[in-house]
């Protein structure tokens, strides 16, 4: 079985198109298939029309979340209760095209257990956008110990192996991609254009864009932390250097001595800002600790035609 897992938020004007082409694609792998919807707390009738679809096609299946848990949380619902041998995790909005999972496939058939998709090109979105991603996923390349692959999203194609490794990590905040690439195995991507959304609004934010990376940082690097250590030597190397140079202008030359109020202020600014940013870094690590020692379940379903999963 094929299992195609496809998180849903306010995809009303997608889910039509979107089912039909993919029907196409997995009906020519003469092969069981289901497809399961994770509506992640839409405002609109996305999940009316999905529960259209399940009533009449008994390979729809779909995954109601008691609110709005994230697009990486709804992956993972799906994840939890997929049941195929081969899963593929694919957007709903149509930029990730579902024909290419034919490709995904035949490379799964050479032995290995993830092929992600490659983008070579990105339609239809701004500049920043753009140049945020790949000052991202170059820096998360840089900063980690892990292989994880650039220019690349969710959309590939996972054996079964994978799946059962990835319901044993339970951290909160998610990064399926970068947890996907610590497992390991063997892998190998697919190349393809990425196209335009095809109707709607993308729910990623530039608020919602700027969490990702963070809980993508923050989970497979050290760095940060390291990067607050090394700054906190050299500001007191620096510091020394001021004391030693103020002593020697003191009693060792004819210079003035008295104090200027800007280079004081600057240097209480300075320092006042190291500080408060590297605060700030151990306590996104602290917080995150907080978070996963809770121990509360990743999301709540509110309906489902599926079973209870893992």
């Amino acid at each position: 079985m094929i299992s195609v897992i496809i998180p849903i938020y306010n995809e009303a004007l997608n889910i039509a198109l979107l089912y039909g082409r993919l029907t196409e694609v997995m009906q020519a792998f003469r092969q069981s298939y289901e497809l399961i919807f994770v509506n992640d707390g839409s405002a609109d009738n996305s999940l009316a029309l999905v529960k259209e679809l399940a009533s009449s096609h008994p390979e729809v299946k779909y995954i109601d979340l008691s609110r709005n848990f994230g697009h990486q949380v709804a992956v993972s619902a799906g994840l939890d209760r997929a049941e195929g041998d081969y899963v593929v995790i694919i957007d709903a909005d149509l930029q990730d095209p579902p024909e290419l999972i034919a490709d995904l496939y035949a490379k799964m058939q050479e032995g290995y257990e993830v092929v992600y998709a490659k983008r070579k090109a990105r339609k239809g979105e701004s500049f920043m956008k753009l140049l945020t991603a790949k000052v991202f996923y170059r820096l998360l390349a840089a900063i980690t110990s892990i292989s994880i692959p650039v220019d690349t999203g969710d959309f590939r194609m996972i054996s079964r192996k994978v799946v059962l490794a990835l319901r044993q990590m339970p951290e909160t905040s998610k990064f399926l991609r970068g947890q996907i690439s610590w497992i390991g195995y063997k892998q190998t991507y697919v190349e393809y254009d990425r196209s335009e959304r095809n109707a709607g609004k993308t729910g990623y934010t530039y608020k919602k864009m700027f969490k990702f990376a963070l809980d993508g940082i923050t989970a497979f690097s050290n760095f940060p932390i390291k990067f607050v250590t090394a700054t906190g030597f050299l500001v007191s190397f620096i510091a020394f250097l001021m004391i030693v140079f103020s002593f020697y202008v003191r009693y060792f030359t004819d210079l003035p001595t008295e104090p200027g109020w800007a280079s004081l202020m600057v240097g209480i600014m300075f320092l006042g800002g190291v500080q408060l940013i590297s605060l700030g870094i151990i306590g996104e690590y602290i917080s995150r600790i907080n978070t996963d020692v809770k121990k509360r379940p990743l999301y709540f379903v509110q309906e489902s035609n599926l079973g209870e999963g893992k």
